[in-house]
């Protein structure tokens, strides 16, 4: 007879928004074991598993710590509780986490201060106290803290008062998987799994049970806002409630988002085990992504499973139109479906897709290879090209414009390079071939085309660097250190090394002379040597800048880009990931406008 052996569950942490599957193992009346469900849909010889989830309520009030979501909460920020959108970050588990927070947490009432200006006054005798004395007008009791309950929603419900005291069990879930909800904030989980009869419907034998701990909300970083470098003092958030760029603009999204192949506990052991999950990951960086409402999206470390089952679908609903090139795989091994590559997507309502472009290094290696390199050389010459590497180049026609018709009478094509660099730090001359190789190709592009053009992606190189200045210059000086590793001349002669696109990156925008609101706070976190983000990617061992949005500044110009975020806040949870920013990139997003047609 069918029987259940154990459960359990694959994290014990469960997180509002993020399904819990159980683990349930079975032994089928063959005495084998098998972990398949066995449905009241298909029972097995009369048996079937009957699931029940249910929410553990009881007289304790819970609140839990916004910094450390796995802690109580026994502080609230008095600022913060008086302001609504602030609640939910007002929380803290002692006062040492609020003071260690302080830092970060001070920018939340500056922010909320420029947007209501009446609050300057109060904000200043606030944040003038200092942490310290701040920390000191909060209560030390769960009994007396300002809890956010006197609202129409409150973040945080207030647990059901039992008449008889002790615990009540509310179901919530009636199948295998449950996805807990903001009403399970504090309250812990209980998963029911039991053997019942198909006729009967009756219970068999006791049921196997597991208790999960509390249920945590998903961490919610501040709305990175989008911030105008045409001089105009307009600043705004990008969220769900529409998007701010004028008519006749669009905008742009470049994100690695690290692959769950990737994503080891090895790597990155500072991140909490449940916030490096990719079932919370993909939760969150979905939220992220659709958040952003950007226009066109490119994301790098994309695996060809997720994106399949996964990122395509679920930016489907949002009215995204989704391109797709998975790494070759003559270096890979496992699995291709957990291969990763890029995927470009484009809201339907914006553009239309006119054509897609393949782009495989390992191919032009082979060429090279046969062209140039001796025979005796050439196993060797493919074993240090060959790196799986790709670039995914769409060709877009708009379906807005700055006039009604293009004065040339031509229709108004956008051509959108993705691409992941190879990220062997030691393959200098392989990161610069590749880069080469594409921009020919972009070149060929644009000759035929003549449209304007973004080069996106995460090219595993720093500013400065030969890769990123053939990019922006154009070319690459004979004498750039980076030129002195290519072990078989596949550089040479260097005087190849150029195209002619005018390519600029966008985020260099940030050090234009004008200025505008707030400008200079985010000229700080440039670096004004090489007109490039600090960083694009922070971890523990790293942080500088890999990742551009290239633009032709002869056809387009930048109105607004998405503001960078800064090291300090980052490094309250020690780098990326974490729980608010599930990659170990940054997002960078640009707010574009066509300019008049000038033939190159």
């Amino acid at each position: 007879m069918l029987s259940v052996i154990r459960v359990h569950l694959p994290s014990e942490i469960p997180i509002v928004g993020c399904e819990l599957t159980p683990y349930v193992l079975v032994r089928r009346p063959d005495k084998t074991a098998a972990t398949e469900d066995v449905p009241e849909s298909a029972p097995l010889e009369g048996y079937f598993l009957r699931y029940r989830w249910y929410r553990v309520q009881s007289d304790k009030k819970v609140t839990i710590c916004s910094v450390h979501p796995t802690e109580q909460a026994t502080l609230q920020c008095v600022f913060c509780s008086k302001r609504r959108a602030l609640v939910a970050k007002s929380y803290h588990c002692s006062p040492k986490c609020f003071t260690d927070a302080w830092q970060h947490h001070k920018t939340l009432h500056e922010r909320a201060a420029a947007e209501n200006g009446n609050e300057e006054d109060e904000l200043a005798r606030f944040n003038s106290t200092g942490s310290g004395v701040l920390a000191s007008t909060l209560s030390g009791s769960m009994s007396n803290l300002t809890l956010a309950n006197n609202g129409p929603t409150p973040f945080y419900p207030s647990s059901i008062t039992q008449k008889n005291g002790g615990e009540t069990l509310i179901e919530v879930g009636g199948c295998k998987t449950y996805t807990p909800t903001a009403d399970d904030i504090g309250y812990v989980l209980k998963f029911e799994c039991v053997v019942a009869n198909a006729e009967t419907k009756q219970f068999v034998g006791h049921p196997s049970t597991i208790l999960t701990s509390r249920v945590i909300p998903a961490p919610s970083p501040s709305p990175r806002r989008l911030i105008s470098v045409n001089g105009a003092d307009v600043m705004g958030h990008l969220d769900q409630d529409g998007r701010i760029q004028s008519a006749g603009s669009f905008t742009v999204l470049s994100y690695n988002i690290l692959s769950d192949t990737s994503a080891s506990s090895d790597l990155y052991s500072y991140c909490p085990p449940w916030a490096l999950s990719w079932p919370y990951r993909r939760q969150n960086l979905l939220r992220e992504i659709v958040g952003y409402r950007a226009d066109v999206v490119c994301l790098q470390e994309v695996q060809s499973d997720h994106f399949h089952e996964i990122f395509a679908p679920e930016l489907d609903k949002h009215g995204y139109q989704a391109l797709y090139k998975r790494k070759t795989n003559e270096v890979l091994s496992g699995s291709t479906s957990a291969i990763d590559g890029c995927a470009t997507f484009f809201r339907r309502d914006r553009f239309a897709h006119v054509k897609k472009y393949d782009v495989e290094f390992n191919k032009a290696a082979q060429s090279l290879t046969e062209a140039i390199i001796p025979h005796t050389q050439k196993r060797n010459a493919l074993n240090r090209l060959v790196k799986d590497n790709i670039a995914l180049i769409v060709v877009l026609e708009s379906k807005f414009g700055n006039q009604p018709t293009d004065p040339s009478g031509k229709r108004q094509l956008i051509c959108v390079a993705n691409t992941h660099v190879n990220v062997q730090q030691e393959l200098k001359d392989v990161k610069l071939w590749q880069v080469h190789t594409l921009l020919k190709g972009l070149e060929k592009i644009a000759a035929s085309a003549d449209i304007p053009m973004l080069v996106c992606g995460d090219f595993n190189t720093l500013p400065g660097s030969a890769p990123h200045t053939l990019l922006v210059m154009g070319k690459v000086d004979p004498l750039h250190p980076d030129l002195l590793v290519d072990p078989f001349g596949i550089l040479r002669p260097h005087t190849k090394l150029t195209h002619q696109l005018p390519l600029v990156s966008a985020y260099s925008s940030f050090v234009r002379p004008v200025m505008g609101l707030g400008l200079e706070q985010h000229r700080r976190r440039m670096d004004l040597n090489t007109n490039e983000p600090l960083f694009t990617n922070c971890t523990r061992e790293f942080i500088g800048t890999h990742d551009y949005i290239f633009y032709t500044a002869d056809t387009l110009m930048v109105e607004s880009l998405l503001e960078l975020l800064d090291e300090e806040g980052l490094r309250k949870d020690t780098a990326l990931p974490s729980p608010e920013w599930s990659s170990n990139h940054i997002a960078l997003l640009a707010e574009f406008r066509c300019m008049p047609r000038t033939r190159r």
